[in-house]
């Protein structure tokens, strides 16, 4: 029987777990915190920055303006934090650690979704390209600037490595210690991968949610869809004639909760079979984190759905256009044009024009970042 160690609030860690004394440490060295582990300070830091507080007003499918009721940023980093944290727990894993990478993996996102990444990307492609996890990582570690003694958040290495969650060989390279493990084909913390899996989980059900407030997708279009059709009927079998917002969160919420389930209960199953018994074991180990083949495929055919339904309607890809337009517009006029920028990114750009303008675009948030276009491009703004 393999002796769980001390870690969390209320429970034991299992030897598997990412130790509450961080093994990697940070990039520059503090003294230990008083009164909370490194985990929670690294967690209080994401929530303090600027980048969290900028994710309020950051698409996930909907701009801001479209609704006040639609998901952003924000919440569905709250939504992955959540389900991270109790799965977690099912498997004496270090809440703090997962609360904290789930709450920053999305710090580095543009403004606009997919459309804002993808158009920052293309714009970057002559001079190393965009991408999303390597610019939360670069927040975390660079662009806050918070501290007297260092740039970045200063974080331990696990919840680095749990942000990064993939990266090109070439651009692992330039990483350092926290790149090392896309260079020798290793695993993260079970924690990272977790957290990895709800943040699927939680953006592909409440964009069901979503995709059904907004009228872009229909009930009945759902109802063939085998894991919502299956968890409806469940519903309706326990409150007959259960109509409406009610109907559907019964059964979205059902449906988290069979892949959640089936996701805890899968990875448990993986563990006793590779039976790791340190962090290292984890690393060297194949991917324990996934679903069963059942709940994996049904998965699978509701992401589908959603990409083919949702993501590419015609009213999403028109809001889509219009993103990828301001975000080009915007770089090439920073280009053009380095005075237009901010001072402190003015400084910037004298090392790396290219870089400091992804910089303040990817910072922007969607209602920023059209102010700032009517700003450069109309006549009649200020």
């Amino acid at each position: 029987m393999l002796k769980a160690r001390a870690g969390r609030a209320g429970g034991k860690l299992a030897p598997y777990a990412a130790a509450p004394a961080p093994n990697g440490g940070r990039l520059h060295p503090e003294a230990p915190p008083s009164g909370r582990s490194e985990y929670q300070r690294d967690r209080d830091r994401i929530i303090h920055s600027t980048a969290f507080r900028r994710l309020e007003y950051k698409t996930q499918v909907f701009v801001n303006h479209e609704g006040d009721l639609f998901r952003t940023r924000l919440t569905h980093s709250l939504e992955v934090a959540q389900l991270s944290r109790s799965i977690a727990r099912n498997l004496d894993l270090d809440e703090d650690l997962i609360e904290a990478i789930a709450l920053a993996h999305d710090l580095g996102h543009t403004p606009f979704g997919h459309a804002g990444q993808d158009a920052l990307n293309a714009c970057m492609k002559p001079h190393g390209g965009f991408e999303h996890n390597l610019q939360s990582l670069r927040v975390v570690d660079l662009l806050e600037q918070r501290y007297a003694a260092f740039d970045g958040l200063n974080l331990t290495f696990e919840t680095r490595e749990g942000i990064l969650k993939h990266c090109s060989v070439k651009n692992a390279r330039e990483l350092g210690h926290v790149g090392e493990r896309f260079l020798k084909k290793r695993r993260p913390s079970l924690e990272a991968q977790i957290a990895n899996v709800a943040d699927e989980i939680a953006y592909n059900n409440h964009d069901v949610d979503d995709g059904l407030r907004s009228g872009l997708i229909e009930f009945d279009q759902l109802c063939e869809i085998a894991m919502f059709k299956r968890h409806q009927a469940d519903v309706l079998k326990l409150y007959p004639g259960l109509q409406g917002r009610r109907l559907v969160h019964e059964t979205v919420r059902r449906m988290i909760d069979t892949l959640v389930t089936d996701l805890i209960a899968t990875t448990a199953a993986a563990i006793r079979k590779v039976a790791p018994d340190s962090l290292e074991a984890v690393r060297a180990a194949p991917a324990l984190v996934g679903f069963s083949p059942g709940i994996r495929d049904e998965q699978l055919e509701l992401k589908r759905f959603l990409n083919e339904n949702l993501y590419r309607h015609y009213r999403v890809a028109r809001m889509s256009s219009k993103a990828r337009r301001i975000v080009s517009e915007l770089f090439d006029a920073f280009f053009a044009e380095p005075k237009l920028l901010p001072p402190q990114f003015q400084a910037r750009a004298k090392d790396n024009k290219p870089r400091a303008i992804a910089d303040y675009i990817a910072g922007m948030t969607d209602r920023y970042a059209m102010l700032e276009h009517r700003r450069l491009f109309a006549i009649e703004a200020a």
